[in-house]
Parts: structure tokens; sequence; C-alpha cells
């Protein structure tokens, strides 16, 4: 991790790597966890492949979904990582993404208490870190990652 252009985030989960890698796979799960509540996620294409697309829409009216990320997998290793951008879209264009062009690399591992879940968000340069930082990274990033948690541990509880 460079700390000038990257930023990370990292837990324990207290459930077994399958569960958390099923929220991530799971079109269904994928929606209770991936935008911050109230706001809702309607996930459009969640194909867990490299080459794969990403792309879901957000609603806090229940009602009207607008665009939110278009991205594409470029690594996926069953229950231990996925590394997606949204620099490329889930057709495989070259786009400009708001508010920052940005790859994230999520790893899964084994702990004594269930699973070692951690992220590394990459940006191209310090100022679309420092951009994504002000943005609210950590909270946002923070929050998914908590009902994510919340999610699997419910499923193994």
């Amino acid at each position: 991790m460079n700390p000038e252009l990257d930023l990370a985030l990292e837990r324990v989960i207290r459930a077994p790597r399958a569960a958390v890698w099923e929220a991530w796979t799971d079109p269904a799960r994928f929606e209770q966890w991936w935008l911050p509540a109230p706001t809702l996620c309607r996930v459009d294409r969640l194909e867990v492949r490299p080459g794969g697309a990403l792309v879901t829409r957000m609603s806090d009216d229940g009602e009207r979904f607008a665009p939110h990320m278009d991205a594409s997998f470029l690594l996926v290793e069953e229950r231990e990582r996925i590394v997606f951008t949204n620099a490329i879209d889930g057709s495989w264009r070259p786009v400009n993404p708001m508010p920052v062009p940005m790859t994230a690399e999520v790893t899964f591992g084994d702990h004594p208490d269930g699973t070692d879940y951690r992220i590394v968000v990459r940006h191209g340069d310090p100022a679309a870190r420092a951009r994504h930082e002000e943005l609210g990274f950590l909270d946002g990033w923070g929050t998914v990652t908590a009902q994510l948690t919340d999610l699997a541990e419910k499923q193994e509880g």
C-alpha cells in the first residue's frame, strides 16, 4: 500500500469466509449492504468474474433509482480476493467516473474469530486520494463494511 495514493480499511468479521464471500457474490445479499442505509441499492449486474460487470443503482425514496456504480471486475479468486475498477465500465469502456477513479482490492483471509476482511482502494494521484478521503471514504466504506458484517454474522448466527 502506498499511503500517498491509497486508502485502506480492515475488519474482523465474526463469520466464515464463505458467508462474507456470499454477501459479495449474491445480488440479493449485495443489495442489503452495498450502500449506507437508508439509501437503497438495486443490482443491475453482478458478474463476479474477471471481466464481469458491477452495475448498481441507488434510491433515497425507494421509487426513483439513479446510477451509482458502473465498474468491471479485474480479478476474482474465489473466497480470497476481488479486484474491481470504476475506470472501466461494465461494458469495458474507459470512463472518467465521478467522484474519483479508483481500483479496489478486497481480500478475505482466515482469522481465529472468522474472516480477516481488508480493502485497499488505489488512486492514480494524490489529489484523487485526497478527494476520496475528503468525501468520507472512511465513513462510507466503514458504514457499508459494518452492514456487510451484520449481514454475514446474522447469516451464521
